[in-house]
């Protein structure tokens, strides 16, 4: 089998991409105790399914990403605890973010990301995770988030109704009532008919999907996450964003981040700077221009009535090999 595939299969990596990572850092096998280790020496290389395997420097392996390991980097370097407190994660991802503040003792991340499908299973089956999926940060509001949150807790299930259950609400206020009128009822000629039209057309469209076998469902929480809180408030939020500058991100999480909460972003200087001053294959290689960078993220958060404590470089560079850095911020306390 592969190297790389078997180093996900056998639960050593979340991902192809982090099995190779973990690979270049240095993996051995060998099929039994006492038998010489084998280097594996490249992807491709077959290791046997029966095999031990070893792995020489399990740093990778730490988190389901290695963005996982930029963020404790930058937990340690500006002392954030998040033991027992309440996370919001922007551009969550596979969760190397959410799987770092997890292991730092947080007690609820609420994750959300543009995209679908790509937070890790075992986070998407943790209690103490939100995943919310198709949001886009840069619009989001605390009503957006929170209902998006509620349907990621939610599931269809069927009701359990008798027949008469499924029925439309009889238009007449006589006809519910046992013959007493409401006093606001509208019992004019026209309005009984229009009453009475809709009333046959939703118990002829009721009648039809009955006789269908389809079965009326309802929105409810998944069993075990009737308690989850999915208040839109949080004591720490991060981000690990791309293809868009903080800038226009941050309005939208400031609102969203409790009197004395703290931010922690990862800033990618190639999207907050112009076209014309990112070098070929997007790397910024004029090292003068992350002043440029710095200035404008500090802006950005002073206008947004944010104290910047930190700006600090990442403990790793981008995958493409940029030179990344974290802003830490905190809002006034009230």
């Amino acid at each position: 089998m592969r190297a790389d595939v078997y180093l996900v299969e056998r639960g050593h990596a979340a991902t192809r991409s982090q099995a190779q990572r973990l690979i270049a850092a240095g993996v051995q096998w060998r099929l039994s105790p006492g038998m010489p280790w084998q280097k594996v020496a490249k992807n491709g290389d077959d290791i046997p399914e029966i095999a031990l395997v070893e792995l020489l420097d399990g740093a990778e392996a730490k988190y389901l990403s290695r963005g996982g390991l930029k963020l404790e980097g930058a937990l340690k370097a500006t002392g954030l605890a998040v033991d027992g407190l309440r996370c919001l994660d922007v551009g969550q991802s596979t969760g190397g973010f959410t799987d770092c503040l997890l292991q730092h003792g947080a007690a609820q991340v609420i994750g959300v990301d543009v995209g679908h499908g790509q937070l890790h299973e075992r986070l998407r089956n943790d209690p103490r995770v939100v995943g919310v999926e198709g949001l886009n940060a840069r619009a989001m509001t605390a009503q957006s988030l929170q209902d998006a949150s509620e349907e990621a807790l939610s599931e269809h299930v069927e009701t359990d109704v008798d027949d008469n259950d499924t029925q439309p609400v009889a238009p007449y206020a006589w006809m519910r009532n046992g013959g007493e009128v409401d006093e606001e009822y509208d019992d004019t000629d026209d309005a009984r008919e229009q009453d009475v039209e809709a009333f046959k057309a939703e118990r002829a469209a009721k009648a039809r999907a009955r006789a269908e076998g389809i079965v009326p469902t309802k929105r409810q929480r998944k069993a075990g996450l009737e308690q989850v809180d999915i208040t839109p408030e949080f004591d720490v939020i991060t981000g690990d964003l791309s293809f868009i500058s903080l800038t226009l991100v941050l309005p939208a999480l400031v609102p969203l981040l409790k009197a004395g909460g703290s931010l922690l972003m990862l800033v990618k200087p190639q999207f907050e700077l112009q076209p014309g001053q990112v070098g070929k294959g997007g790397i910024v290689r004029d090292e003068a221009l992350y002043a440029v960078v710095e200035k404008r993220i500090r802006d950005c958060c002073a206008d947004l009535g944010l104290t910047v404590g930190d700006w600090l470089p990442s403990a790793i560079d981008g995958g493409d090999g940029n030179r990344e850095f974290f802003v830490s911020a905190r809002r006034a306390a009230a």
